[in-house]
């Protein structure tokens, strides 16, 4: 595979930053970030850009928050009775939990406040409304091979480890 495209794994050295330049995550030394391409395990609005690019790349990326965790939604709160949660369970503002609803279905909160009685979640990802702003280099390209693309992700040497 010599370009990116749905069905391959790719590398990537990134640097993500907020308009104002805050460095918000990137990868680490010799730590590129892989995932599978066509599989949602980046952001639209940066897999979309990376998209027919070819190793060695780099390109700079400005993702609006649709292509992203979306945009705000301010009526995204709910108050949950501190007693829904185990009485030794360590509630910290900003942490995420994965709730689910009356048919099981899964999703994530962050903790927006935590009250005596009350704990404030918020369904918005915290950097939903927010630009991302990307650095990227393409690190390496290949075909997917048939357990990642069932399981839906990639990889490391040696199989999954999940």
């Amino acid at each position: 595979m010599s370009t990116i495209a749905d069905a391959t794994v790719v590398e990537i050295d990134y640097i993500l930053r907020t308009d104002g330049g805050e460095i918000l995550d990137q990868s680490g030394p010799g730590e590129p970030l892989s995932y599978l391409h066509g599989a949602q395990n980046i952001v639209p609005g940066l897999e979309s850009a990376l998209t027919g690019r070819a190793v060695g790349d780099e390109l700079t990326v400005r993702v609006a928050p649709a292509e992203a965790y979306g945009e705000r939604m301010d009526d995204a709160t709910r108050n949950i009775p501190r007693t829904a949660f185990p009485p030794r369970m360590h509630l910290q503002q900003g942490a995420q939990l994965v709730l689910a609803d009356e048919s099981g279905r899964r999703f994530p909160v962050w903790i927006a406040e935590v009250g005596a009685d009350t704990v404030v979640v918020d369904m918005n990802h915290p950097l939903a409304g927010t630009p991302l702003n990307f650095q990227v280099k393409v690190v390496s390209v290949r075909a997917a091979s048939e357990e990642e693309l069932a399981h839906g992700h990639p990889h490391g040497p040696g199989g999954h480890h999940h």
